[in-house]
């Protein structure tokens, strides 16, 4: 997973990243532009006419001398050899070539036909079209929801066997760090811009930014681009880290859904462990438990982070250097998790997949409940009784886009909460979840009078990611829309 940063020290390993079927292409594309014959070619350079057959036809790689003497006959640089070639039927070669050696076309078991120079470029439009096709329609049926829930679920499964600690990752942050000269403190934006350029990128703003994207990696040219206007809820520092995570861990273009996922997470842990690197965290962590003081706003306010930021990077390091078994929670102010994770024995509500995204909340969790506090400033703190015990949590609600309110929260079973601030809290509820009867289902009296009578229209986003969502009409309780009705009703008799 993780690449080797230094620069190669033999001049014939910069070969190697050169794709021999492209190269080769354009080596045939500069032999026909000067009107010479592989042997006239061969005459000039050195290089027999054999193995410059073989180059054009993509079954060799070239050494960078061998590149070099063959640049000489057409009057080229390396670079031109590396440029993008402007034949039409060269550039579907190349395309056609790479989908007949893609792992889906391996996957799918689909023969590779052998591309000459007299095959009609017709047959090679309907060739490329075709696998572009089976690639779209890979793409969509792998980004279903169902595949999602599915990728989801077993992701946290593995998080949940390590603890939501990834010690690799940790230490290549640790790496990257020493080499730029991080201290201690809050990851300054020097600091960061050092490491940028440690890696070889240069930084650019633009305003014509994709608006799907947070943040654009030019590969080629070393460059990543982020918006000029801003990123809404997400913090700069945090996406142009991830972007360069994605470089530094080795990522190749994702081959599933599960495989996005996985990269996104792993860039993610990236990114938090060099805004809030390990060492100094756990030893700031590790003050404020033996004062029974640890609360996730103070973790970021020390690294100048957000306090999402600062609750996943709580359940990171909490019972890998705590010793303290910790749940997570995003929460959507409709009650649908957006995000979520436990080792604490919680039990969130779960689809037939297993998957938590996109289910609803018992709208007594402490997630849930801090929607209703006046008070937005400080922290939300509540004790929970659960069919699984009591749990303590703490929550913050913060708006993340025109969508709506979002809550931030992390909690821990009631013998850990001894070692956080707010355990004093005199806020208490119970929860008798999955039990339809705690919120889920309207009272007998309410179902009767307002059955059939009802006719509300879910937000979009409150169930694109449930497999069955609870009610009639998906992403919506039944039970909050007769209530609501009820009270604006005056209770009319049928």
């Amino acid at each position: 997973m993780l690449v080797n940063d230094d620069q190669p020290t033999d001049p014939d390993d910069a070969a190697d990243a050169f794709d021999p079927f492209s190269l080769g292409r354009r080596l045939r594309h500069l032999r026909k532009e000067h009107h010479l014959t592989l042997g006239q070619v061969a005459e000039r350079s050195g290089v027999s006419a054999s193995q410059l057959s073989l180059l054009e036809n993509g079954k060799r790689e070239a050494k960078l001398s061998m590149l070099q003497r063959i640049a000489r006959v057409y009057d080229a640089t390396l670079d031109d050899l590396t440029a993008p070639v402007p034949s039409r039927r060269a550039q579907l070669e190349i395309e056609l070539e790479h989908h007949m050696r893609s792992p889906l076309a391996r996957a799918k078991g689909l023969p590779t036909v052998r591309i000459s120079p007299r095959m009609p470029i017709d047959v090679l439009e309907a060739l490329v079209g075709l696998h572009r096709e089976l690639a779209r329609e890979a793409a969509e049926r792998v980004a279903t929801p169902e595949e999602a829930r599915r990728a989801n679920a077993q992701l946290r499964d593995e998080m949940r066997a390590r603890n939501n600690y990834y010690g690799e990752l940790e230490a290549e942050a640790a790496k990257l760090l020493n080499r730029v000269g991080y201290v201690s403190g809050p990851l300054s934006q020097h600091l960061i811009g050092e490491i940028t350029e440690h890696l070889g990128f240069t930084l650019h703003h633009a305003s014509d930014l994709p608006h799907s994207t947070r943040s654009v990696t030019d590969l080629r040219n070393m460059r990543i681009y982020l918006p000029t206007a801003g990123l809404g809820d997400h913090d700069p520092k945090s996406v142009l880290l991830q972007a360069l995570g994605h470089h530094i861990l080795g990522h190749t273009p994702p081959t599933s859904y599960g495989d996005f996922l996985r990269q996104r997470v792993e860039t993610n842990y990236f990114a938090a462990a060099l805004l809030m690197p390990e060492a100094p965290a756990v030893r700031f962590l590790q003050q404020a438990k033996d004062r029974r003081e640890l609360a996730p706003e103070d973790l970021r306010d020390a690294f100048a982070v957000s306090y999402e930021g600062a609750c996943h990077r709580l359940t990171n390091l909490a019972t890998e250097h705590l010793g303290i078994p910790i749940h997570f929670q995003r929460v959507h102010e409709s009650g649908v998790i957006y995000k979520a994770y436990e080792n604490d024995g919680v039990t969130f509500p779960k689809d037939s997949l297993g998957a938590i995204e996109g289910q609803p909340l018992c709208r007594y969790w402490t997630s849930r409940q801090v929607f209703d506090v006046p008070d937005k400033f400080n922290a939300f703190d509540q004790y929970t009784d659960t069919p699984d015990g009591t749990y303590w949590c703490t929550a913050r609600v913060d708006r993340a886009d025109a969508s709506g309110a979002f809550s931030t929260s992390i909690g821990v079973p009631y013998k850990e909460s001894k070692w956080f601030r707010g355990r004093d809290t005199k806020e208490h509820s119970v929860s008798r979840c999955p039990d339809e009867s705690c919120c889920r289902r309207a009272p007998a009296e309410l179902t009767q009078r307002w059955s059939g009578y009802a006719w509300p229209s879910a937000r979009a986003h409150a169930h694109l990611l449930a497999a069955l969502p609870p009610g009639t009409f998906p992403g919506v309780e039944d039970a909050e829309v007769y209530q609501f009705l009820d009270s604006r009703s005056g209770h009319p008799e049928d």
